[in-house]
Order: structure tokens, then sequence, then C-alpha cells
């Protein structure tokens, strides 16, 4: 068959053919590497969960719309905080929007687990120190002025509506992430920076 088409036609196959072996074969790597995992996960409508990248609670309340994440109560959140929590759910809410609180106020001992499950995972500090950030007190989960929001669809509302009641996504590789800072509501959102640890 390969000898009945043109020369281009051929090229394109074997380009074709050459992509699909780089994709392949870069998946078995990071999958490999543990930088890659391929969940089955059949919710007609909704994006694919990213569980095992979201910190939370082990357990706890599940989320009425989205049963694979949590909805925790706003626990220690500083006052002017879970205030603006407050707003920002409400004002969801007027517009048909159910947030979910997958994760929020966090303690020392949270964070410092965090940590130690990355570095049994990477193998030592240094590279754990890459996607968890240490000591605890640098987490603004730990200091209370961080949510986790949860399902996409529910923080990609936030991330479009939330400045306007102070809470701005701050890193590239959180999408759930948010932070509270009164200075939004007047000033906007930051710009975006790679991750907690800058990595």
């Amino acid at each position: 068959m390969i000898r009945f088409m043109s020369k281009t036609s051929r090229r394109v196959v074997f380009g074709v053919l050459l992509i699909v072996t780089l994709v392949v074969s870069t998946g078995g790597a990071l999958g490999y590497l543990g930088r890659l995992t391929l969940v089955f996960d059949r919710h007609p409508g909704k994006p694919l969960a990213i569980l095992e990248e979201v910190p939370g609670p082990p357990d706890g309340p599940k989320c009425p719309i989205d049963a694979r994440y949590l909805d925790e109560a706003p626990d220690g959140l500083p006052p002017d905080v879970l205030q603006a929590w407050q707003k920002l759910r409400a004002k969801a809410s007027e517009q048909g929007v159910q947030l979910c609180l997958n994760d929020g106020k966090r303690s020392r001992q949270q964070q410092q687990k965090e940590f130690d499950d990355a570095v049994k995972k990477f193998g030592t500090e240094e590279l754990a120190s890459r996607y968890v950030l240490n000591p605890p007190d640098r987490s603004m989960h730990v200091i209370g002025l961080a949510i986790d929001v949860q399902p996409i669809e529910s923080a990609q509302w936030v991330e479009k509506n939330g400045s306007a009641v102070g809470w701005c996504r701050r890193y590239e590789n959180e999408q759930w992430h948010f932070e509270y800072n009164a200075g939004y509501v007047t000033g906007g959102c930051p710009p975006l920076i790679p991750s907690a640890t800058g990595s």
C-alpha cells in the first residue's frame, strides 16, 4: 500500500507515526517517574478530577455537587478572611454557582505531613521542597489566608469573579488555590507565579 502512495502522503503517514511514538514514549517515561498518573474517571460533563495533586484533609463532608471532593467547614480562618469567604460563597450562590471548600485553614501538623509525604514520594527533602512548602509557617493555608475551591468549574468562577471580594488565584499550577487580600478588591489580582515554592 505504501508503495502506491505519493511522497507527500508517505511523509505525512511517517510524521504522524513519529508523533504518536514520541507521545506514547514520553507518557511512559513520565508515568515511570511518577510525574503522570492516568485516571479512569467517568463523570459525564465534568472535567477529570485532579486528586493526587490536591492537598486537603483525608476525609470529611463530601462536596454535594461533586463527591470526589470535600466541603469542609471554614474553621480557623481569621474573622476578616471568614467574612470574605462567606461573601464569595453568597455571591456565587446568587449566580447559581456552588463552591466547595476542599481545603481551608491547615494546622502546622497538617502542612508538615504534606511535606513528609512528599519526602517519601520524591526521596529527599530537597526534591520535596520543590512541591510542598516547608517549614509549615510559609504556607498561606497555615497562616489562614488561603482556600482551595472545588470542583474546577467552581474554581474557574472564583478566578473570574473573586477579586471583587478580595480572592485571587495565585499559582499557575493550582487552579483551585485562592488567597485573600483586601487590597485585591481595588487593585485587582497580581500576576500568577509558577507555584507556591517558586519552581
